[in-house]
């Protein structure tokens, strides 16, 4: 069996494990009349401080006019009054911030076990402020409403960020495995004519292949990022697929293979068993003990390549964060109201759920994944630090990681790597639209707000660079000691696509309305 084809049968054993547990995925319903309004000829938000996505500094008061879909003006000192007077409609942002809308480049959705309304996932990320996702993929296998669902959305007809679909290295068609340099590129090519956007690898079958699949895809404007898999990872391992023409390395694999300080491939326990989930994560955490030292020259030397080359890292920390402490993530806050019964169940240990490898989870298994985390996160910001590109990406619906939180979870594990607050605004916007577009060869519509850019807006009423948890859908908690009582504070209010102004409470409660019909649904 192929390297490529044993990836892909994991991927189909978890999609048909969750399809079993509640067959059939619901087609994504019609935006009805009130979820979201808009565009409109004229939309003025009013008041507002500015964090602008690039990396400048707050500013504020301003005005931001948006005519039908796109930013038409920024004032810095008001809008002119037959302006505010010509509007359809105004929103008083009023001590709130506005920032560009977020993009998660790394989403994933449609599994019918653990959601099967994937307007679930679609609205905890507008609610959470995410106005574009890049799936990689969104669903695994031939058939999928990848391609509709994205031009839905594009169209504005169902209540969804935008949607970048990626297609996985082989999948969607069905000319078999792309084992061979000629069969890789002519797989490239059906995707681009079928309308992807870009590949997702998980490390193919040899160099060859992929280095064939990767010029093609840069040849026809593809983007391609990589999940660098541990059974392929001792042929490609980061720095070999970055040489290669990789644009993005996601996830930590790769990285600590090409800096290991003793020999060529990891050393796993002799019993080791890949496709034991439990060896599979648990064990990975000990390659932190395998690698050269933070700081060394080969370290240095490898950070100094990975600047040089041009590749993006989108690190989604998040979604192994319960490996550190997995009472914390099986208890986090808005699992009750806004987790599905059924993504609930998908979460808990399992030897069929892609993610569920807690088996006989310990405090040894918790404090080596703490460790690991250190020369990864260094890794990540020191590379920022030298002029790399870091950007946001989730993978929600796996390992407790719920849509739309993870994603806030994510930019703060990013501050924990050492990305300064508005670092991780430009990580969370700018850097992930040059991400998506740049193999297109032209500059985002969206990550900032410009002029003429695409009205993509998230307006919140506290200040995030003060502290991220203000955009938790939960909000954030605080004592208000002049009456030594409870508030909640914080809570993305709008979320604007497109024009559309979508009220993010409103989507949150709709959430709450599946998560108990589901409940009663199943008598509990």
């Amino acid at each position: 069996m192929t390297i490529l084809r044993a990836l892909t049968m994991i991927f189909a054993l978890a999609w048909s494990a969750a399809a079993a547990a509640q067959p059939g995925m619901q087609p994504v319903p019609d935006r009805p009349a009130g979820e979201g309004e808009g565009p409109y000829p004229s939309l003025v938000i009013r008041g507002a401080t500015m964090i602008d996505g690039t990396g400048a500094p707050p500013m504020g008061p301003v005005d931001i006019v948006v005519e039908g879909d796109r930013i038409a003006e920024v004032h810095l000192t008001g809008a002119p009054q037959k302006v505010l007077d010509s509007a359809s409609r105004t929103i008083d942002a009023s001590g709130m911030y506005v920032l560009p809308g977020f993009v998660d480049v790394h989403g994933h959705n449609g599994d019918p076990g653990k959601a099967p309304q994937p307007s679930y996932g679609y609205k905890l990320w507008l609610a959470h402020g995410v106005t574009t996702v890049r799936g990689v993929s969104f669903y695994f296998g031939p058939d999928q409403p990848d391609l509709s669902d994205a031009a839905r959305s594009e169209a504005n007809t169902i209540a969804a960020p935008r949607l970048i679909p990626y297609a996985a290295f082989g999948d969607k068609w069905d000319g078999g495995t792309p084992d061979t340099p000629e069969k890789a590129r002519a797989w490239v090519r059906w995707i681009k004519q079928a309308g992807f956007h870009g590949v997702k690898f998980f490390n193919s079958e040899t160099p060859e292949v992929l280095g064939a699949a990767l010029d093609e895809a840069d040849k026809l404007g593809l983007g391609s990022v990589a999940h660098l898999a541990q059974v392929g990872v001792a042929q490609v391992n980061a720095r070999k697929a970055v040489e290669l023409g990789l644009d993005g390395v996601t996830h930590f694999y790769g990285h600590f293979e090409s800096l290991l300080k003793d020999g060529t491939v990891p050393q796993y326990p002799a019993g080791y068993n890949y496709l034991d989930e439990q060896d599979r994560f648990g064990e990975v955490a000990d390659l932190a003990d395998q690698i050269v030292a933070p700081g060394s020259e080969k370290w240095d030397e490898y950070v100094d390549f990975l600047v040089e080359s041009g590749v993006t890292l989108s690190p989604t920390f998040n979604i192994y964060s319960a490996s550190r402490d997995v009472m914390r993530a099986r208890t986090l806050e808005w699992h009750d109201k806004y987790t599905l019964p059924s993504l609930m169940n998908f979460y808990e240990p399992s030897l069929t759920n892609h993610g569920s490898y807690y088996h006989d989870w310990t405090t040894e298994d918790e404090v080596a994944w703490r460790h690991f985390y250190r020369p990864w996160m260094r890794l990540t910001n020191e590379f920022k630090n030298k002029g790399g590109r870091v950007t946001a990406g989730s993978d929600p619906g796996y390992i407790y990681q719920t849509w739309g939180f993870a994603y806030i979870a994510e930019l703060e594990m990013l501050r924990e790597a050492g990305l300064s607050p508005l670092e991780v605004i430009q990580a969370a916007t700018i850097n992930g639209a040059r991400e998506i577009y740049e193999p297109k060869g032209i500059e985002p519509p969206i990550g900032s707000i410009r002029a003429g850019k695409l009205a993509d807006l998230v307006i919140v009423p506290e200040n995030p660079l003060d502290n991220l948890k203000v955009l938790y859908g939960t909000g954030h908690k605080r004592l208000n000691r002049e009456t030594n009582q409870i508030e909640t504070v914080g809570g993305v209010r709008w979320t604007i696509k497109d024009g559309v102004v979508y009220d993010a409470p409103a989507l949150l409660e709709s959430v709450a309305r599946m998560v108990e019909e589901q409940r009663a649904a199943q008598g509990q």
